[in-house]
């Protein structure tokens, strides 16, 4: 299906009946009234809302995001000429540095895309500057189109302490997933059969690692110069240890788990003893991230464990050699876990007088027709997305990779989220563990102390 196409299904389809029948008319119209959305009563029917400006803050800059949110937006203006979309489109780091002051002012947009870490998101909810969305994800079917497991990632109690649980304070578009990434050449020389591989267990992606070294091979690619990359790699041994509603407390800093346990350490030991075993390249820890897997798209590397946004420059370096798999689970059958997430979500601000258009709004970018347009301009859509999956390259991986992990199974957080410091604490705790400047005890005491003294204190 050609992107036109696919926006002309979406505008007829959603045209049709104007989504759903109002709950009530609730207003969001310029004249300043307030959708009582709080008090449950919403309008889906954006037709009857009269003449509306949304004021529109997204970071939606690059090539296929840009192409996809044009297209979004000129379907939606098309489908509600009484609504138009003011778009300031910003990079990731201006929309980070203007926002808290757009939202604190006299004239908030209607609707933001908010980092959903503690420190943005979290710390928008706790001073109110975000709306609860609850009434609009039972009016639209919200919780129905999207998985716990990526709702859960916009999610906070009222006073923003508790996150991935309490209400929804917004929808993102997009998914993101850590995984491994391999060379089907590389396989080919050590002897390892993909197939296997692919319906295998941990325990034979283990064997795997001990096959490609004793073939001569660099097993995995790490460059953790910059010490957060470590953190992808543990993310992935951890779910093979530590149940995962743990590692979700853990990495989302709420009560309920520790660090000083036998999985977690048991985990940490793993992870040292692929070093002491060869599977890294020679100073990991002195390594440049992007010169790690430049190195590995350039022939040397059996695996790379990384994220989905790695993708495209490795396809475009590797071809059909690259390949791309969810960590395996430790028994065949058992649902797959592994660190993931989402893109920016899209909120609606508390100071918005067009509350339900703006979630009307939100509705469309996030509809399951939307979900093809972005799949069709190169994104990875949150929804939808094994069934949209490319018939071919590494993105068909991935995009089953993803749908695997979101809808069957855990989409774990990133552990750095947990507090406004763990990003530190993680970083230099794991390049002590890979150096063998700590033992697995000492590493999990570490951790323990940075959420430990969080959670005390939120």
């Amino acid at each position: 299906m050609t992107s036109t196409r696919a926006l002309r299904t979406a505008t007829a389809l959603l045209a049709a009946g104007a989504l759903l029948a109002a709950c009530a008319p609730g207003s969001g119209s310029d004249d300043g009234a307030i959708t009582p959305a709080a008090s449950g009563e919403v309008s889906t029917d954006l037709a009857s809302l009269g003449d509306i400006t949304l004021a529109v803050w997204d970071q939606e800059v690059r090539g296929g995001q840009n192409e996809q949110i044009e297209q979004l937006n000129a379907a939606f203006t098309e489908t509600y000429p009484n609504i138009t979309i003011e778009r300031n489109s910003q990079s990731f780091d201006d929309l980070e540095t203007t926002l808290r002051g757009a939202l604190t002012g006299d004239d908030a947009p209607d609707v933001v895309q908010a980092n959903n870490t503690r420190g943005v998101m979290g710390a928008f909810v706790s001073t109110g500057l975000l709306l609860n969305l609850d009434t609009y994800a039972e009016a639209y079917g919200w919780t129905d189109r999207y998985s716990p497991s990526v709702l859960a990632k916009s999610s906070y109690s009222e006073d923003g302490a508790t996150f991935g649980a309490g209400h929804l304070y917004g929808l993102p578009q997009v998914g993101e997933i850590v995984g491994i990434f391999y060379s089907r050449a590389a396989l080919e020389a050590a002897g390892i059969d993909e197939d296997a591989l692919l319906g295998g267990t941990w325990s034979d992606f283990i064997t795997a690692l001990e096959t490609a070294k004793g073939a001569g091979q660099v097993p995995i690619q790490l460059g953790n110069l910059d010490a957060w990359p470590a953190g992808h790699v543990f993310g992935q041994v951890q779910a093979q240890h530590v149940p995962a509603e743990e590692i979700e407390a853990l990495g989302m800093g709420n009560e309920g788990a520790g660090w000083t346990t036998p999985e977690n350490e048991a985990a940490a030991a793993e992870l040292q003893g692929w070093v002491t075993s060869g599977y890294f390249n020679e100073g990991p820890n002195g390594t440049d991230y992007d010169a790690a897997w430049t190195t590995f798209g350039e022939g040397t590397g059996t695996f790379l464990l990384g994220g989905s946004w790695l993708a495209a420059d490795l396809e475009a370096a590797m071809g059909n050699d690259l390949g791309f798999m969810a960590p395996p689970p430790a028994e065949a059958g058992a649902p797959v876990s592994t660190t993931g997430g989402t893109g920016l979500p899209f909120a609606i601000t508390a100071q918005s007088p067009n509350a339900d258009a703006a979630a009307g709004y939100i509705d469309f970018l996030t509809s399951d027709d939307a979900m093809e347009i972005l799949a069709e301009t190169g994104n990875m859509p949150v929804n939808r997305t094994a069934e949209l999956a490319p018939e071919s390259g590494v993105n068909a991986d991935i995009f089953a990779a993803f749908g695997a992990v979101s809808e069957t199974g855990n989409l774990l957080p990133y552990l750095d989220w947990a507090t406004p410091t763990m990003g530190d604490t993680l970083g230099a705790a794991l390049q002590d563990l890979i150096a063998s400047q700590s033992t697995p005890a000492q590493f999990t005491e570490a951790l323990e102390a940075d959420y430990g003294a969080f959670v005390a204190g939120s």
